[in-house]
């Protein structure tokens, strides 16, 4: 028993959803139509009864006087029905004759004898033996003499079951019309449903290995109702996301290749240069002093720019891991002091370019990495003396705007094309793809300084046009995140 009920509940279990609510649908409608059906049936059982003994009533008001008058029941009742007239006495029930009784007058004694004892008329339902079921009522009389009447309840019988059938009958096609309807309007309403498990089995089917892959699918329909429409718009949001998502997958896939392929390039150069000098020195071994002196000082170049690249990388990959320990060390310092440090630096290492520094009248004092904030304000200057000629001005500008601390770096270069503006910031990304590297560095000078800034939870943006460059940092007054 517990393995067949286990099978039918997996049976269950794999029907689809619309027929499992037509199935729970008809079990409903089943309890419901048993209950109005029992009610009914009792109802009118209870009606025919009570019919019948009103019937029992009114026969005996006519037989009591006719037994009164002649002793005995003279006029007879319908087909089918008894009447006996009962002398009544502490030790005998006896039977009047001549009596239409049937041969078995158990029932009908036994009432004649509760009715001398009762006050009232009774009346019961007795099976008499060859006969059957028939409903008797008793009624004195006079004092020791008792009529019983007994009418067949066959037809009651016969009518209540002919009520079931019809019952049966009716209820049965109205619960399979109702399940097939239901089902069908219930096939209708999941539709919606059914067509976003398409849309969704399609996207499962589809590539989404590829760097470029899209979700062309989405759910349609206006049918089902709102909670369908609900179901349907949070479902295409949801492939939104998605597709936004592999966007921005296939953006760093595409910017990690151009990343490892330019790093790849910069690395090369160095390495190069240190394995010809290191030939030399096998293969000619005998130079004179000064050349070796030369060599060597080439390969610590060359060394010290490999250093500095790998540190700008090595930066760059703890930025951009969001360490739990991140690589700033905060204090207390003035921003005014950090550029007026800056501007005296870049004075002495580019007096070609003619620096003016607006600073304000007192000092800026904020939460930051003294350290990390002078390398941006070092690339910012740096960047402006190798990307201009030789005497073109440059100005450094602190001011303080919307709760954050502004620096502006500008020159009066030729500034950056418009093409060129939103990829600056790009590792490796160089404006002037015929200048050297020994002139136009790595290209990580900028995307260091965003970097940093964007840690201090600042940003730097970059403007003007033909004829002028400005990049602005922004720094939070309340000491970044």
């Amino acid at each position: 028993m517990t393995g067949a009920v286990l099978r039918l509940r997996r049976t269950y279990r794999r029907l689809r959803l619309g027929t499992r609510l037509a199935l729970g649908l008809g079990a409903l409608s089943l309890a419901v139509f048993a209950v109005v059906g029992t009610a009914l049936t009792a109802y009118m059982r209870d009606y025919l009864e009570r019919q019948l003994g009103d019937q029992l009533k009114l026969i005996q008001t006519v037989q009591a006087k006719d037994a009164a008058a002649h002793g005995t029941v003279k006029r007879k009742p319908y087909y089918g029905w008894y009447t006996a007239v009962y002398d009544v006495s502490d030790d005998a029930v006896t039977l009047r004759r001549p009596a239409d009784v049937p041969d078995d007058t158990r029932a009908f004694a036994g009432l004649a004898r509760a009715m001398a004892s009762s006050d009232t008329e009774l009346m019961r339902t007795e099976r008499i033996h060859g006969e059957g079921v028939y409903r008797l009522r008793g009624c004195e009389v006079e004092p020791g003499v008792v009529l019983v009447s007994a009418a067949p309840v066959e037809d009651v019988e016969e009518t209540v079951g002919q009520l079931i059938t019809v019952q049966v009958v009716v209820f049965a096609l109205a619960l399979a019309a109702l399940v097939e309807f239901g089902r069908r309007m219930l096939r209708r309403g999941l539709k919606p449903l059914s067509d976003m498990a398409h849309t969704a089995h399609g996207i499962a089917s589809h590539d989404l290995s590829e760097s470029a892959s899209r979700l062309p699918l989405r759910a349609d329909g206006r049918d089902g109702g709102p909670e369908v429409a609900e179901l349907r718009t949070a479902f295409n949001t949801m492939l939104e996301h998605i597709d936004d998502s592999l966007a921005v997958r296939a953006e760093a896939e595409l910017r990690l290749r151009r990343f490892v392929a330019d790093a790849s390039h910069e690395l090369r150069t160095p390495l190069m240069s240190v394995r010809g000098y290191a030939d030399l020195f096998q293969y000619a071994a005998a130079n004179e002093p000064a050349e070796r002196d030369r060599h060597l000082a080439r390969l610590r170049a060359e060394a010290a720019r490999m250093g500095v690249l790998l540190d700008d990388l090595l930066l760059l990959a703890r930025l951009d891991a969001a360490e739990v320990e991140a690589p700033l060390r905060t204090a207390d310092t003035d921003l005014v002091e950090l550029v007026l440090q800056a501007a005296d630096a870049f004075r002495a290492g580019h007096p070609g370019h003619p620096l003016t520094v607006r600073a304000g009248a007192g000092p800026l004092r904020l939460r930051l990495d003294p350290q990390r904030i002078r390398q941006v304000l070092d690339n910012l200057l740096t960047n402006a003396a190798v990307h201009t000629p030789a005497g073109t001005p440059v100005s450094v500008e602190v001011s303080v705007a919307g709760g954050a601390a502004l620096v502006r770096v500008a020159d009066a270069g030729p500034g950056v094309p418009a093409e060129d503006r939103e990829r600056v910031f790009d590792r490796f990304y160089r404006v002037d793809k015929a200048r050297s590297r020994d002139r136009g560095g790595s290209g990580l000078g900028l995307p260091v300084a965003r970097s940093l800034a964007r840690a201090h939870g600042g940003d730097i943006d970059l403007s003007g046009g033909p004829g002028a460059t400005v990049f602005t940092v922004r720094l939070p007054l309340d000491g970044g995140p």
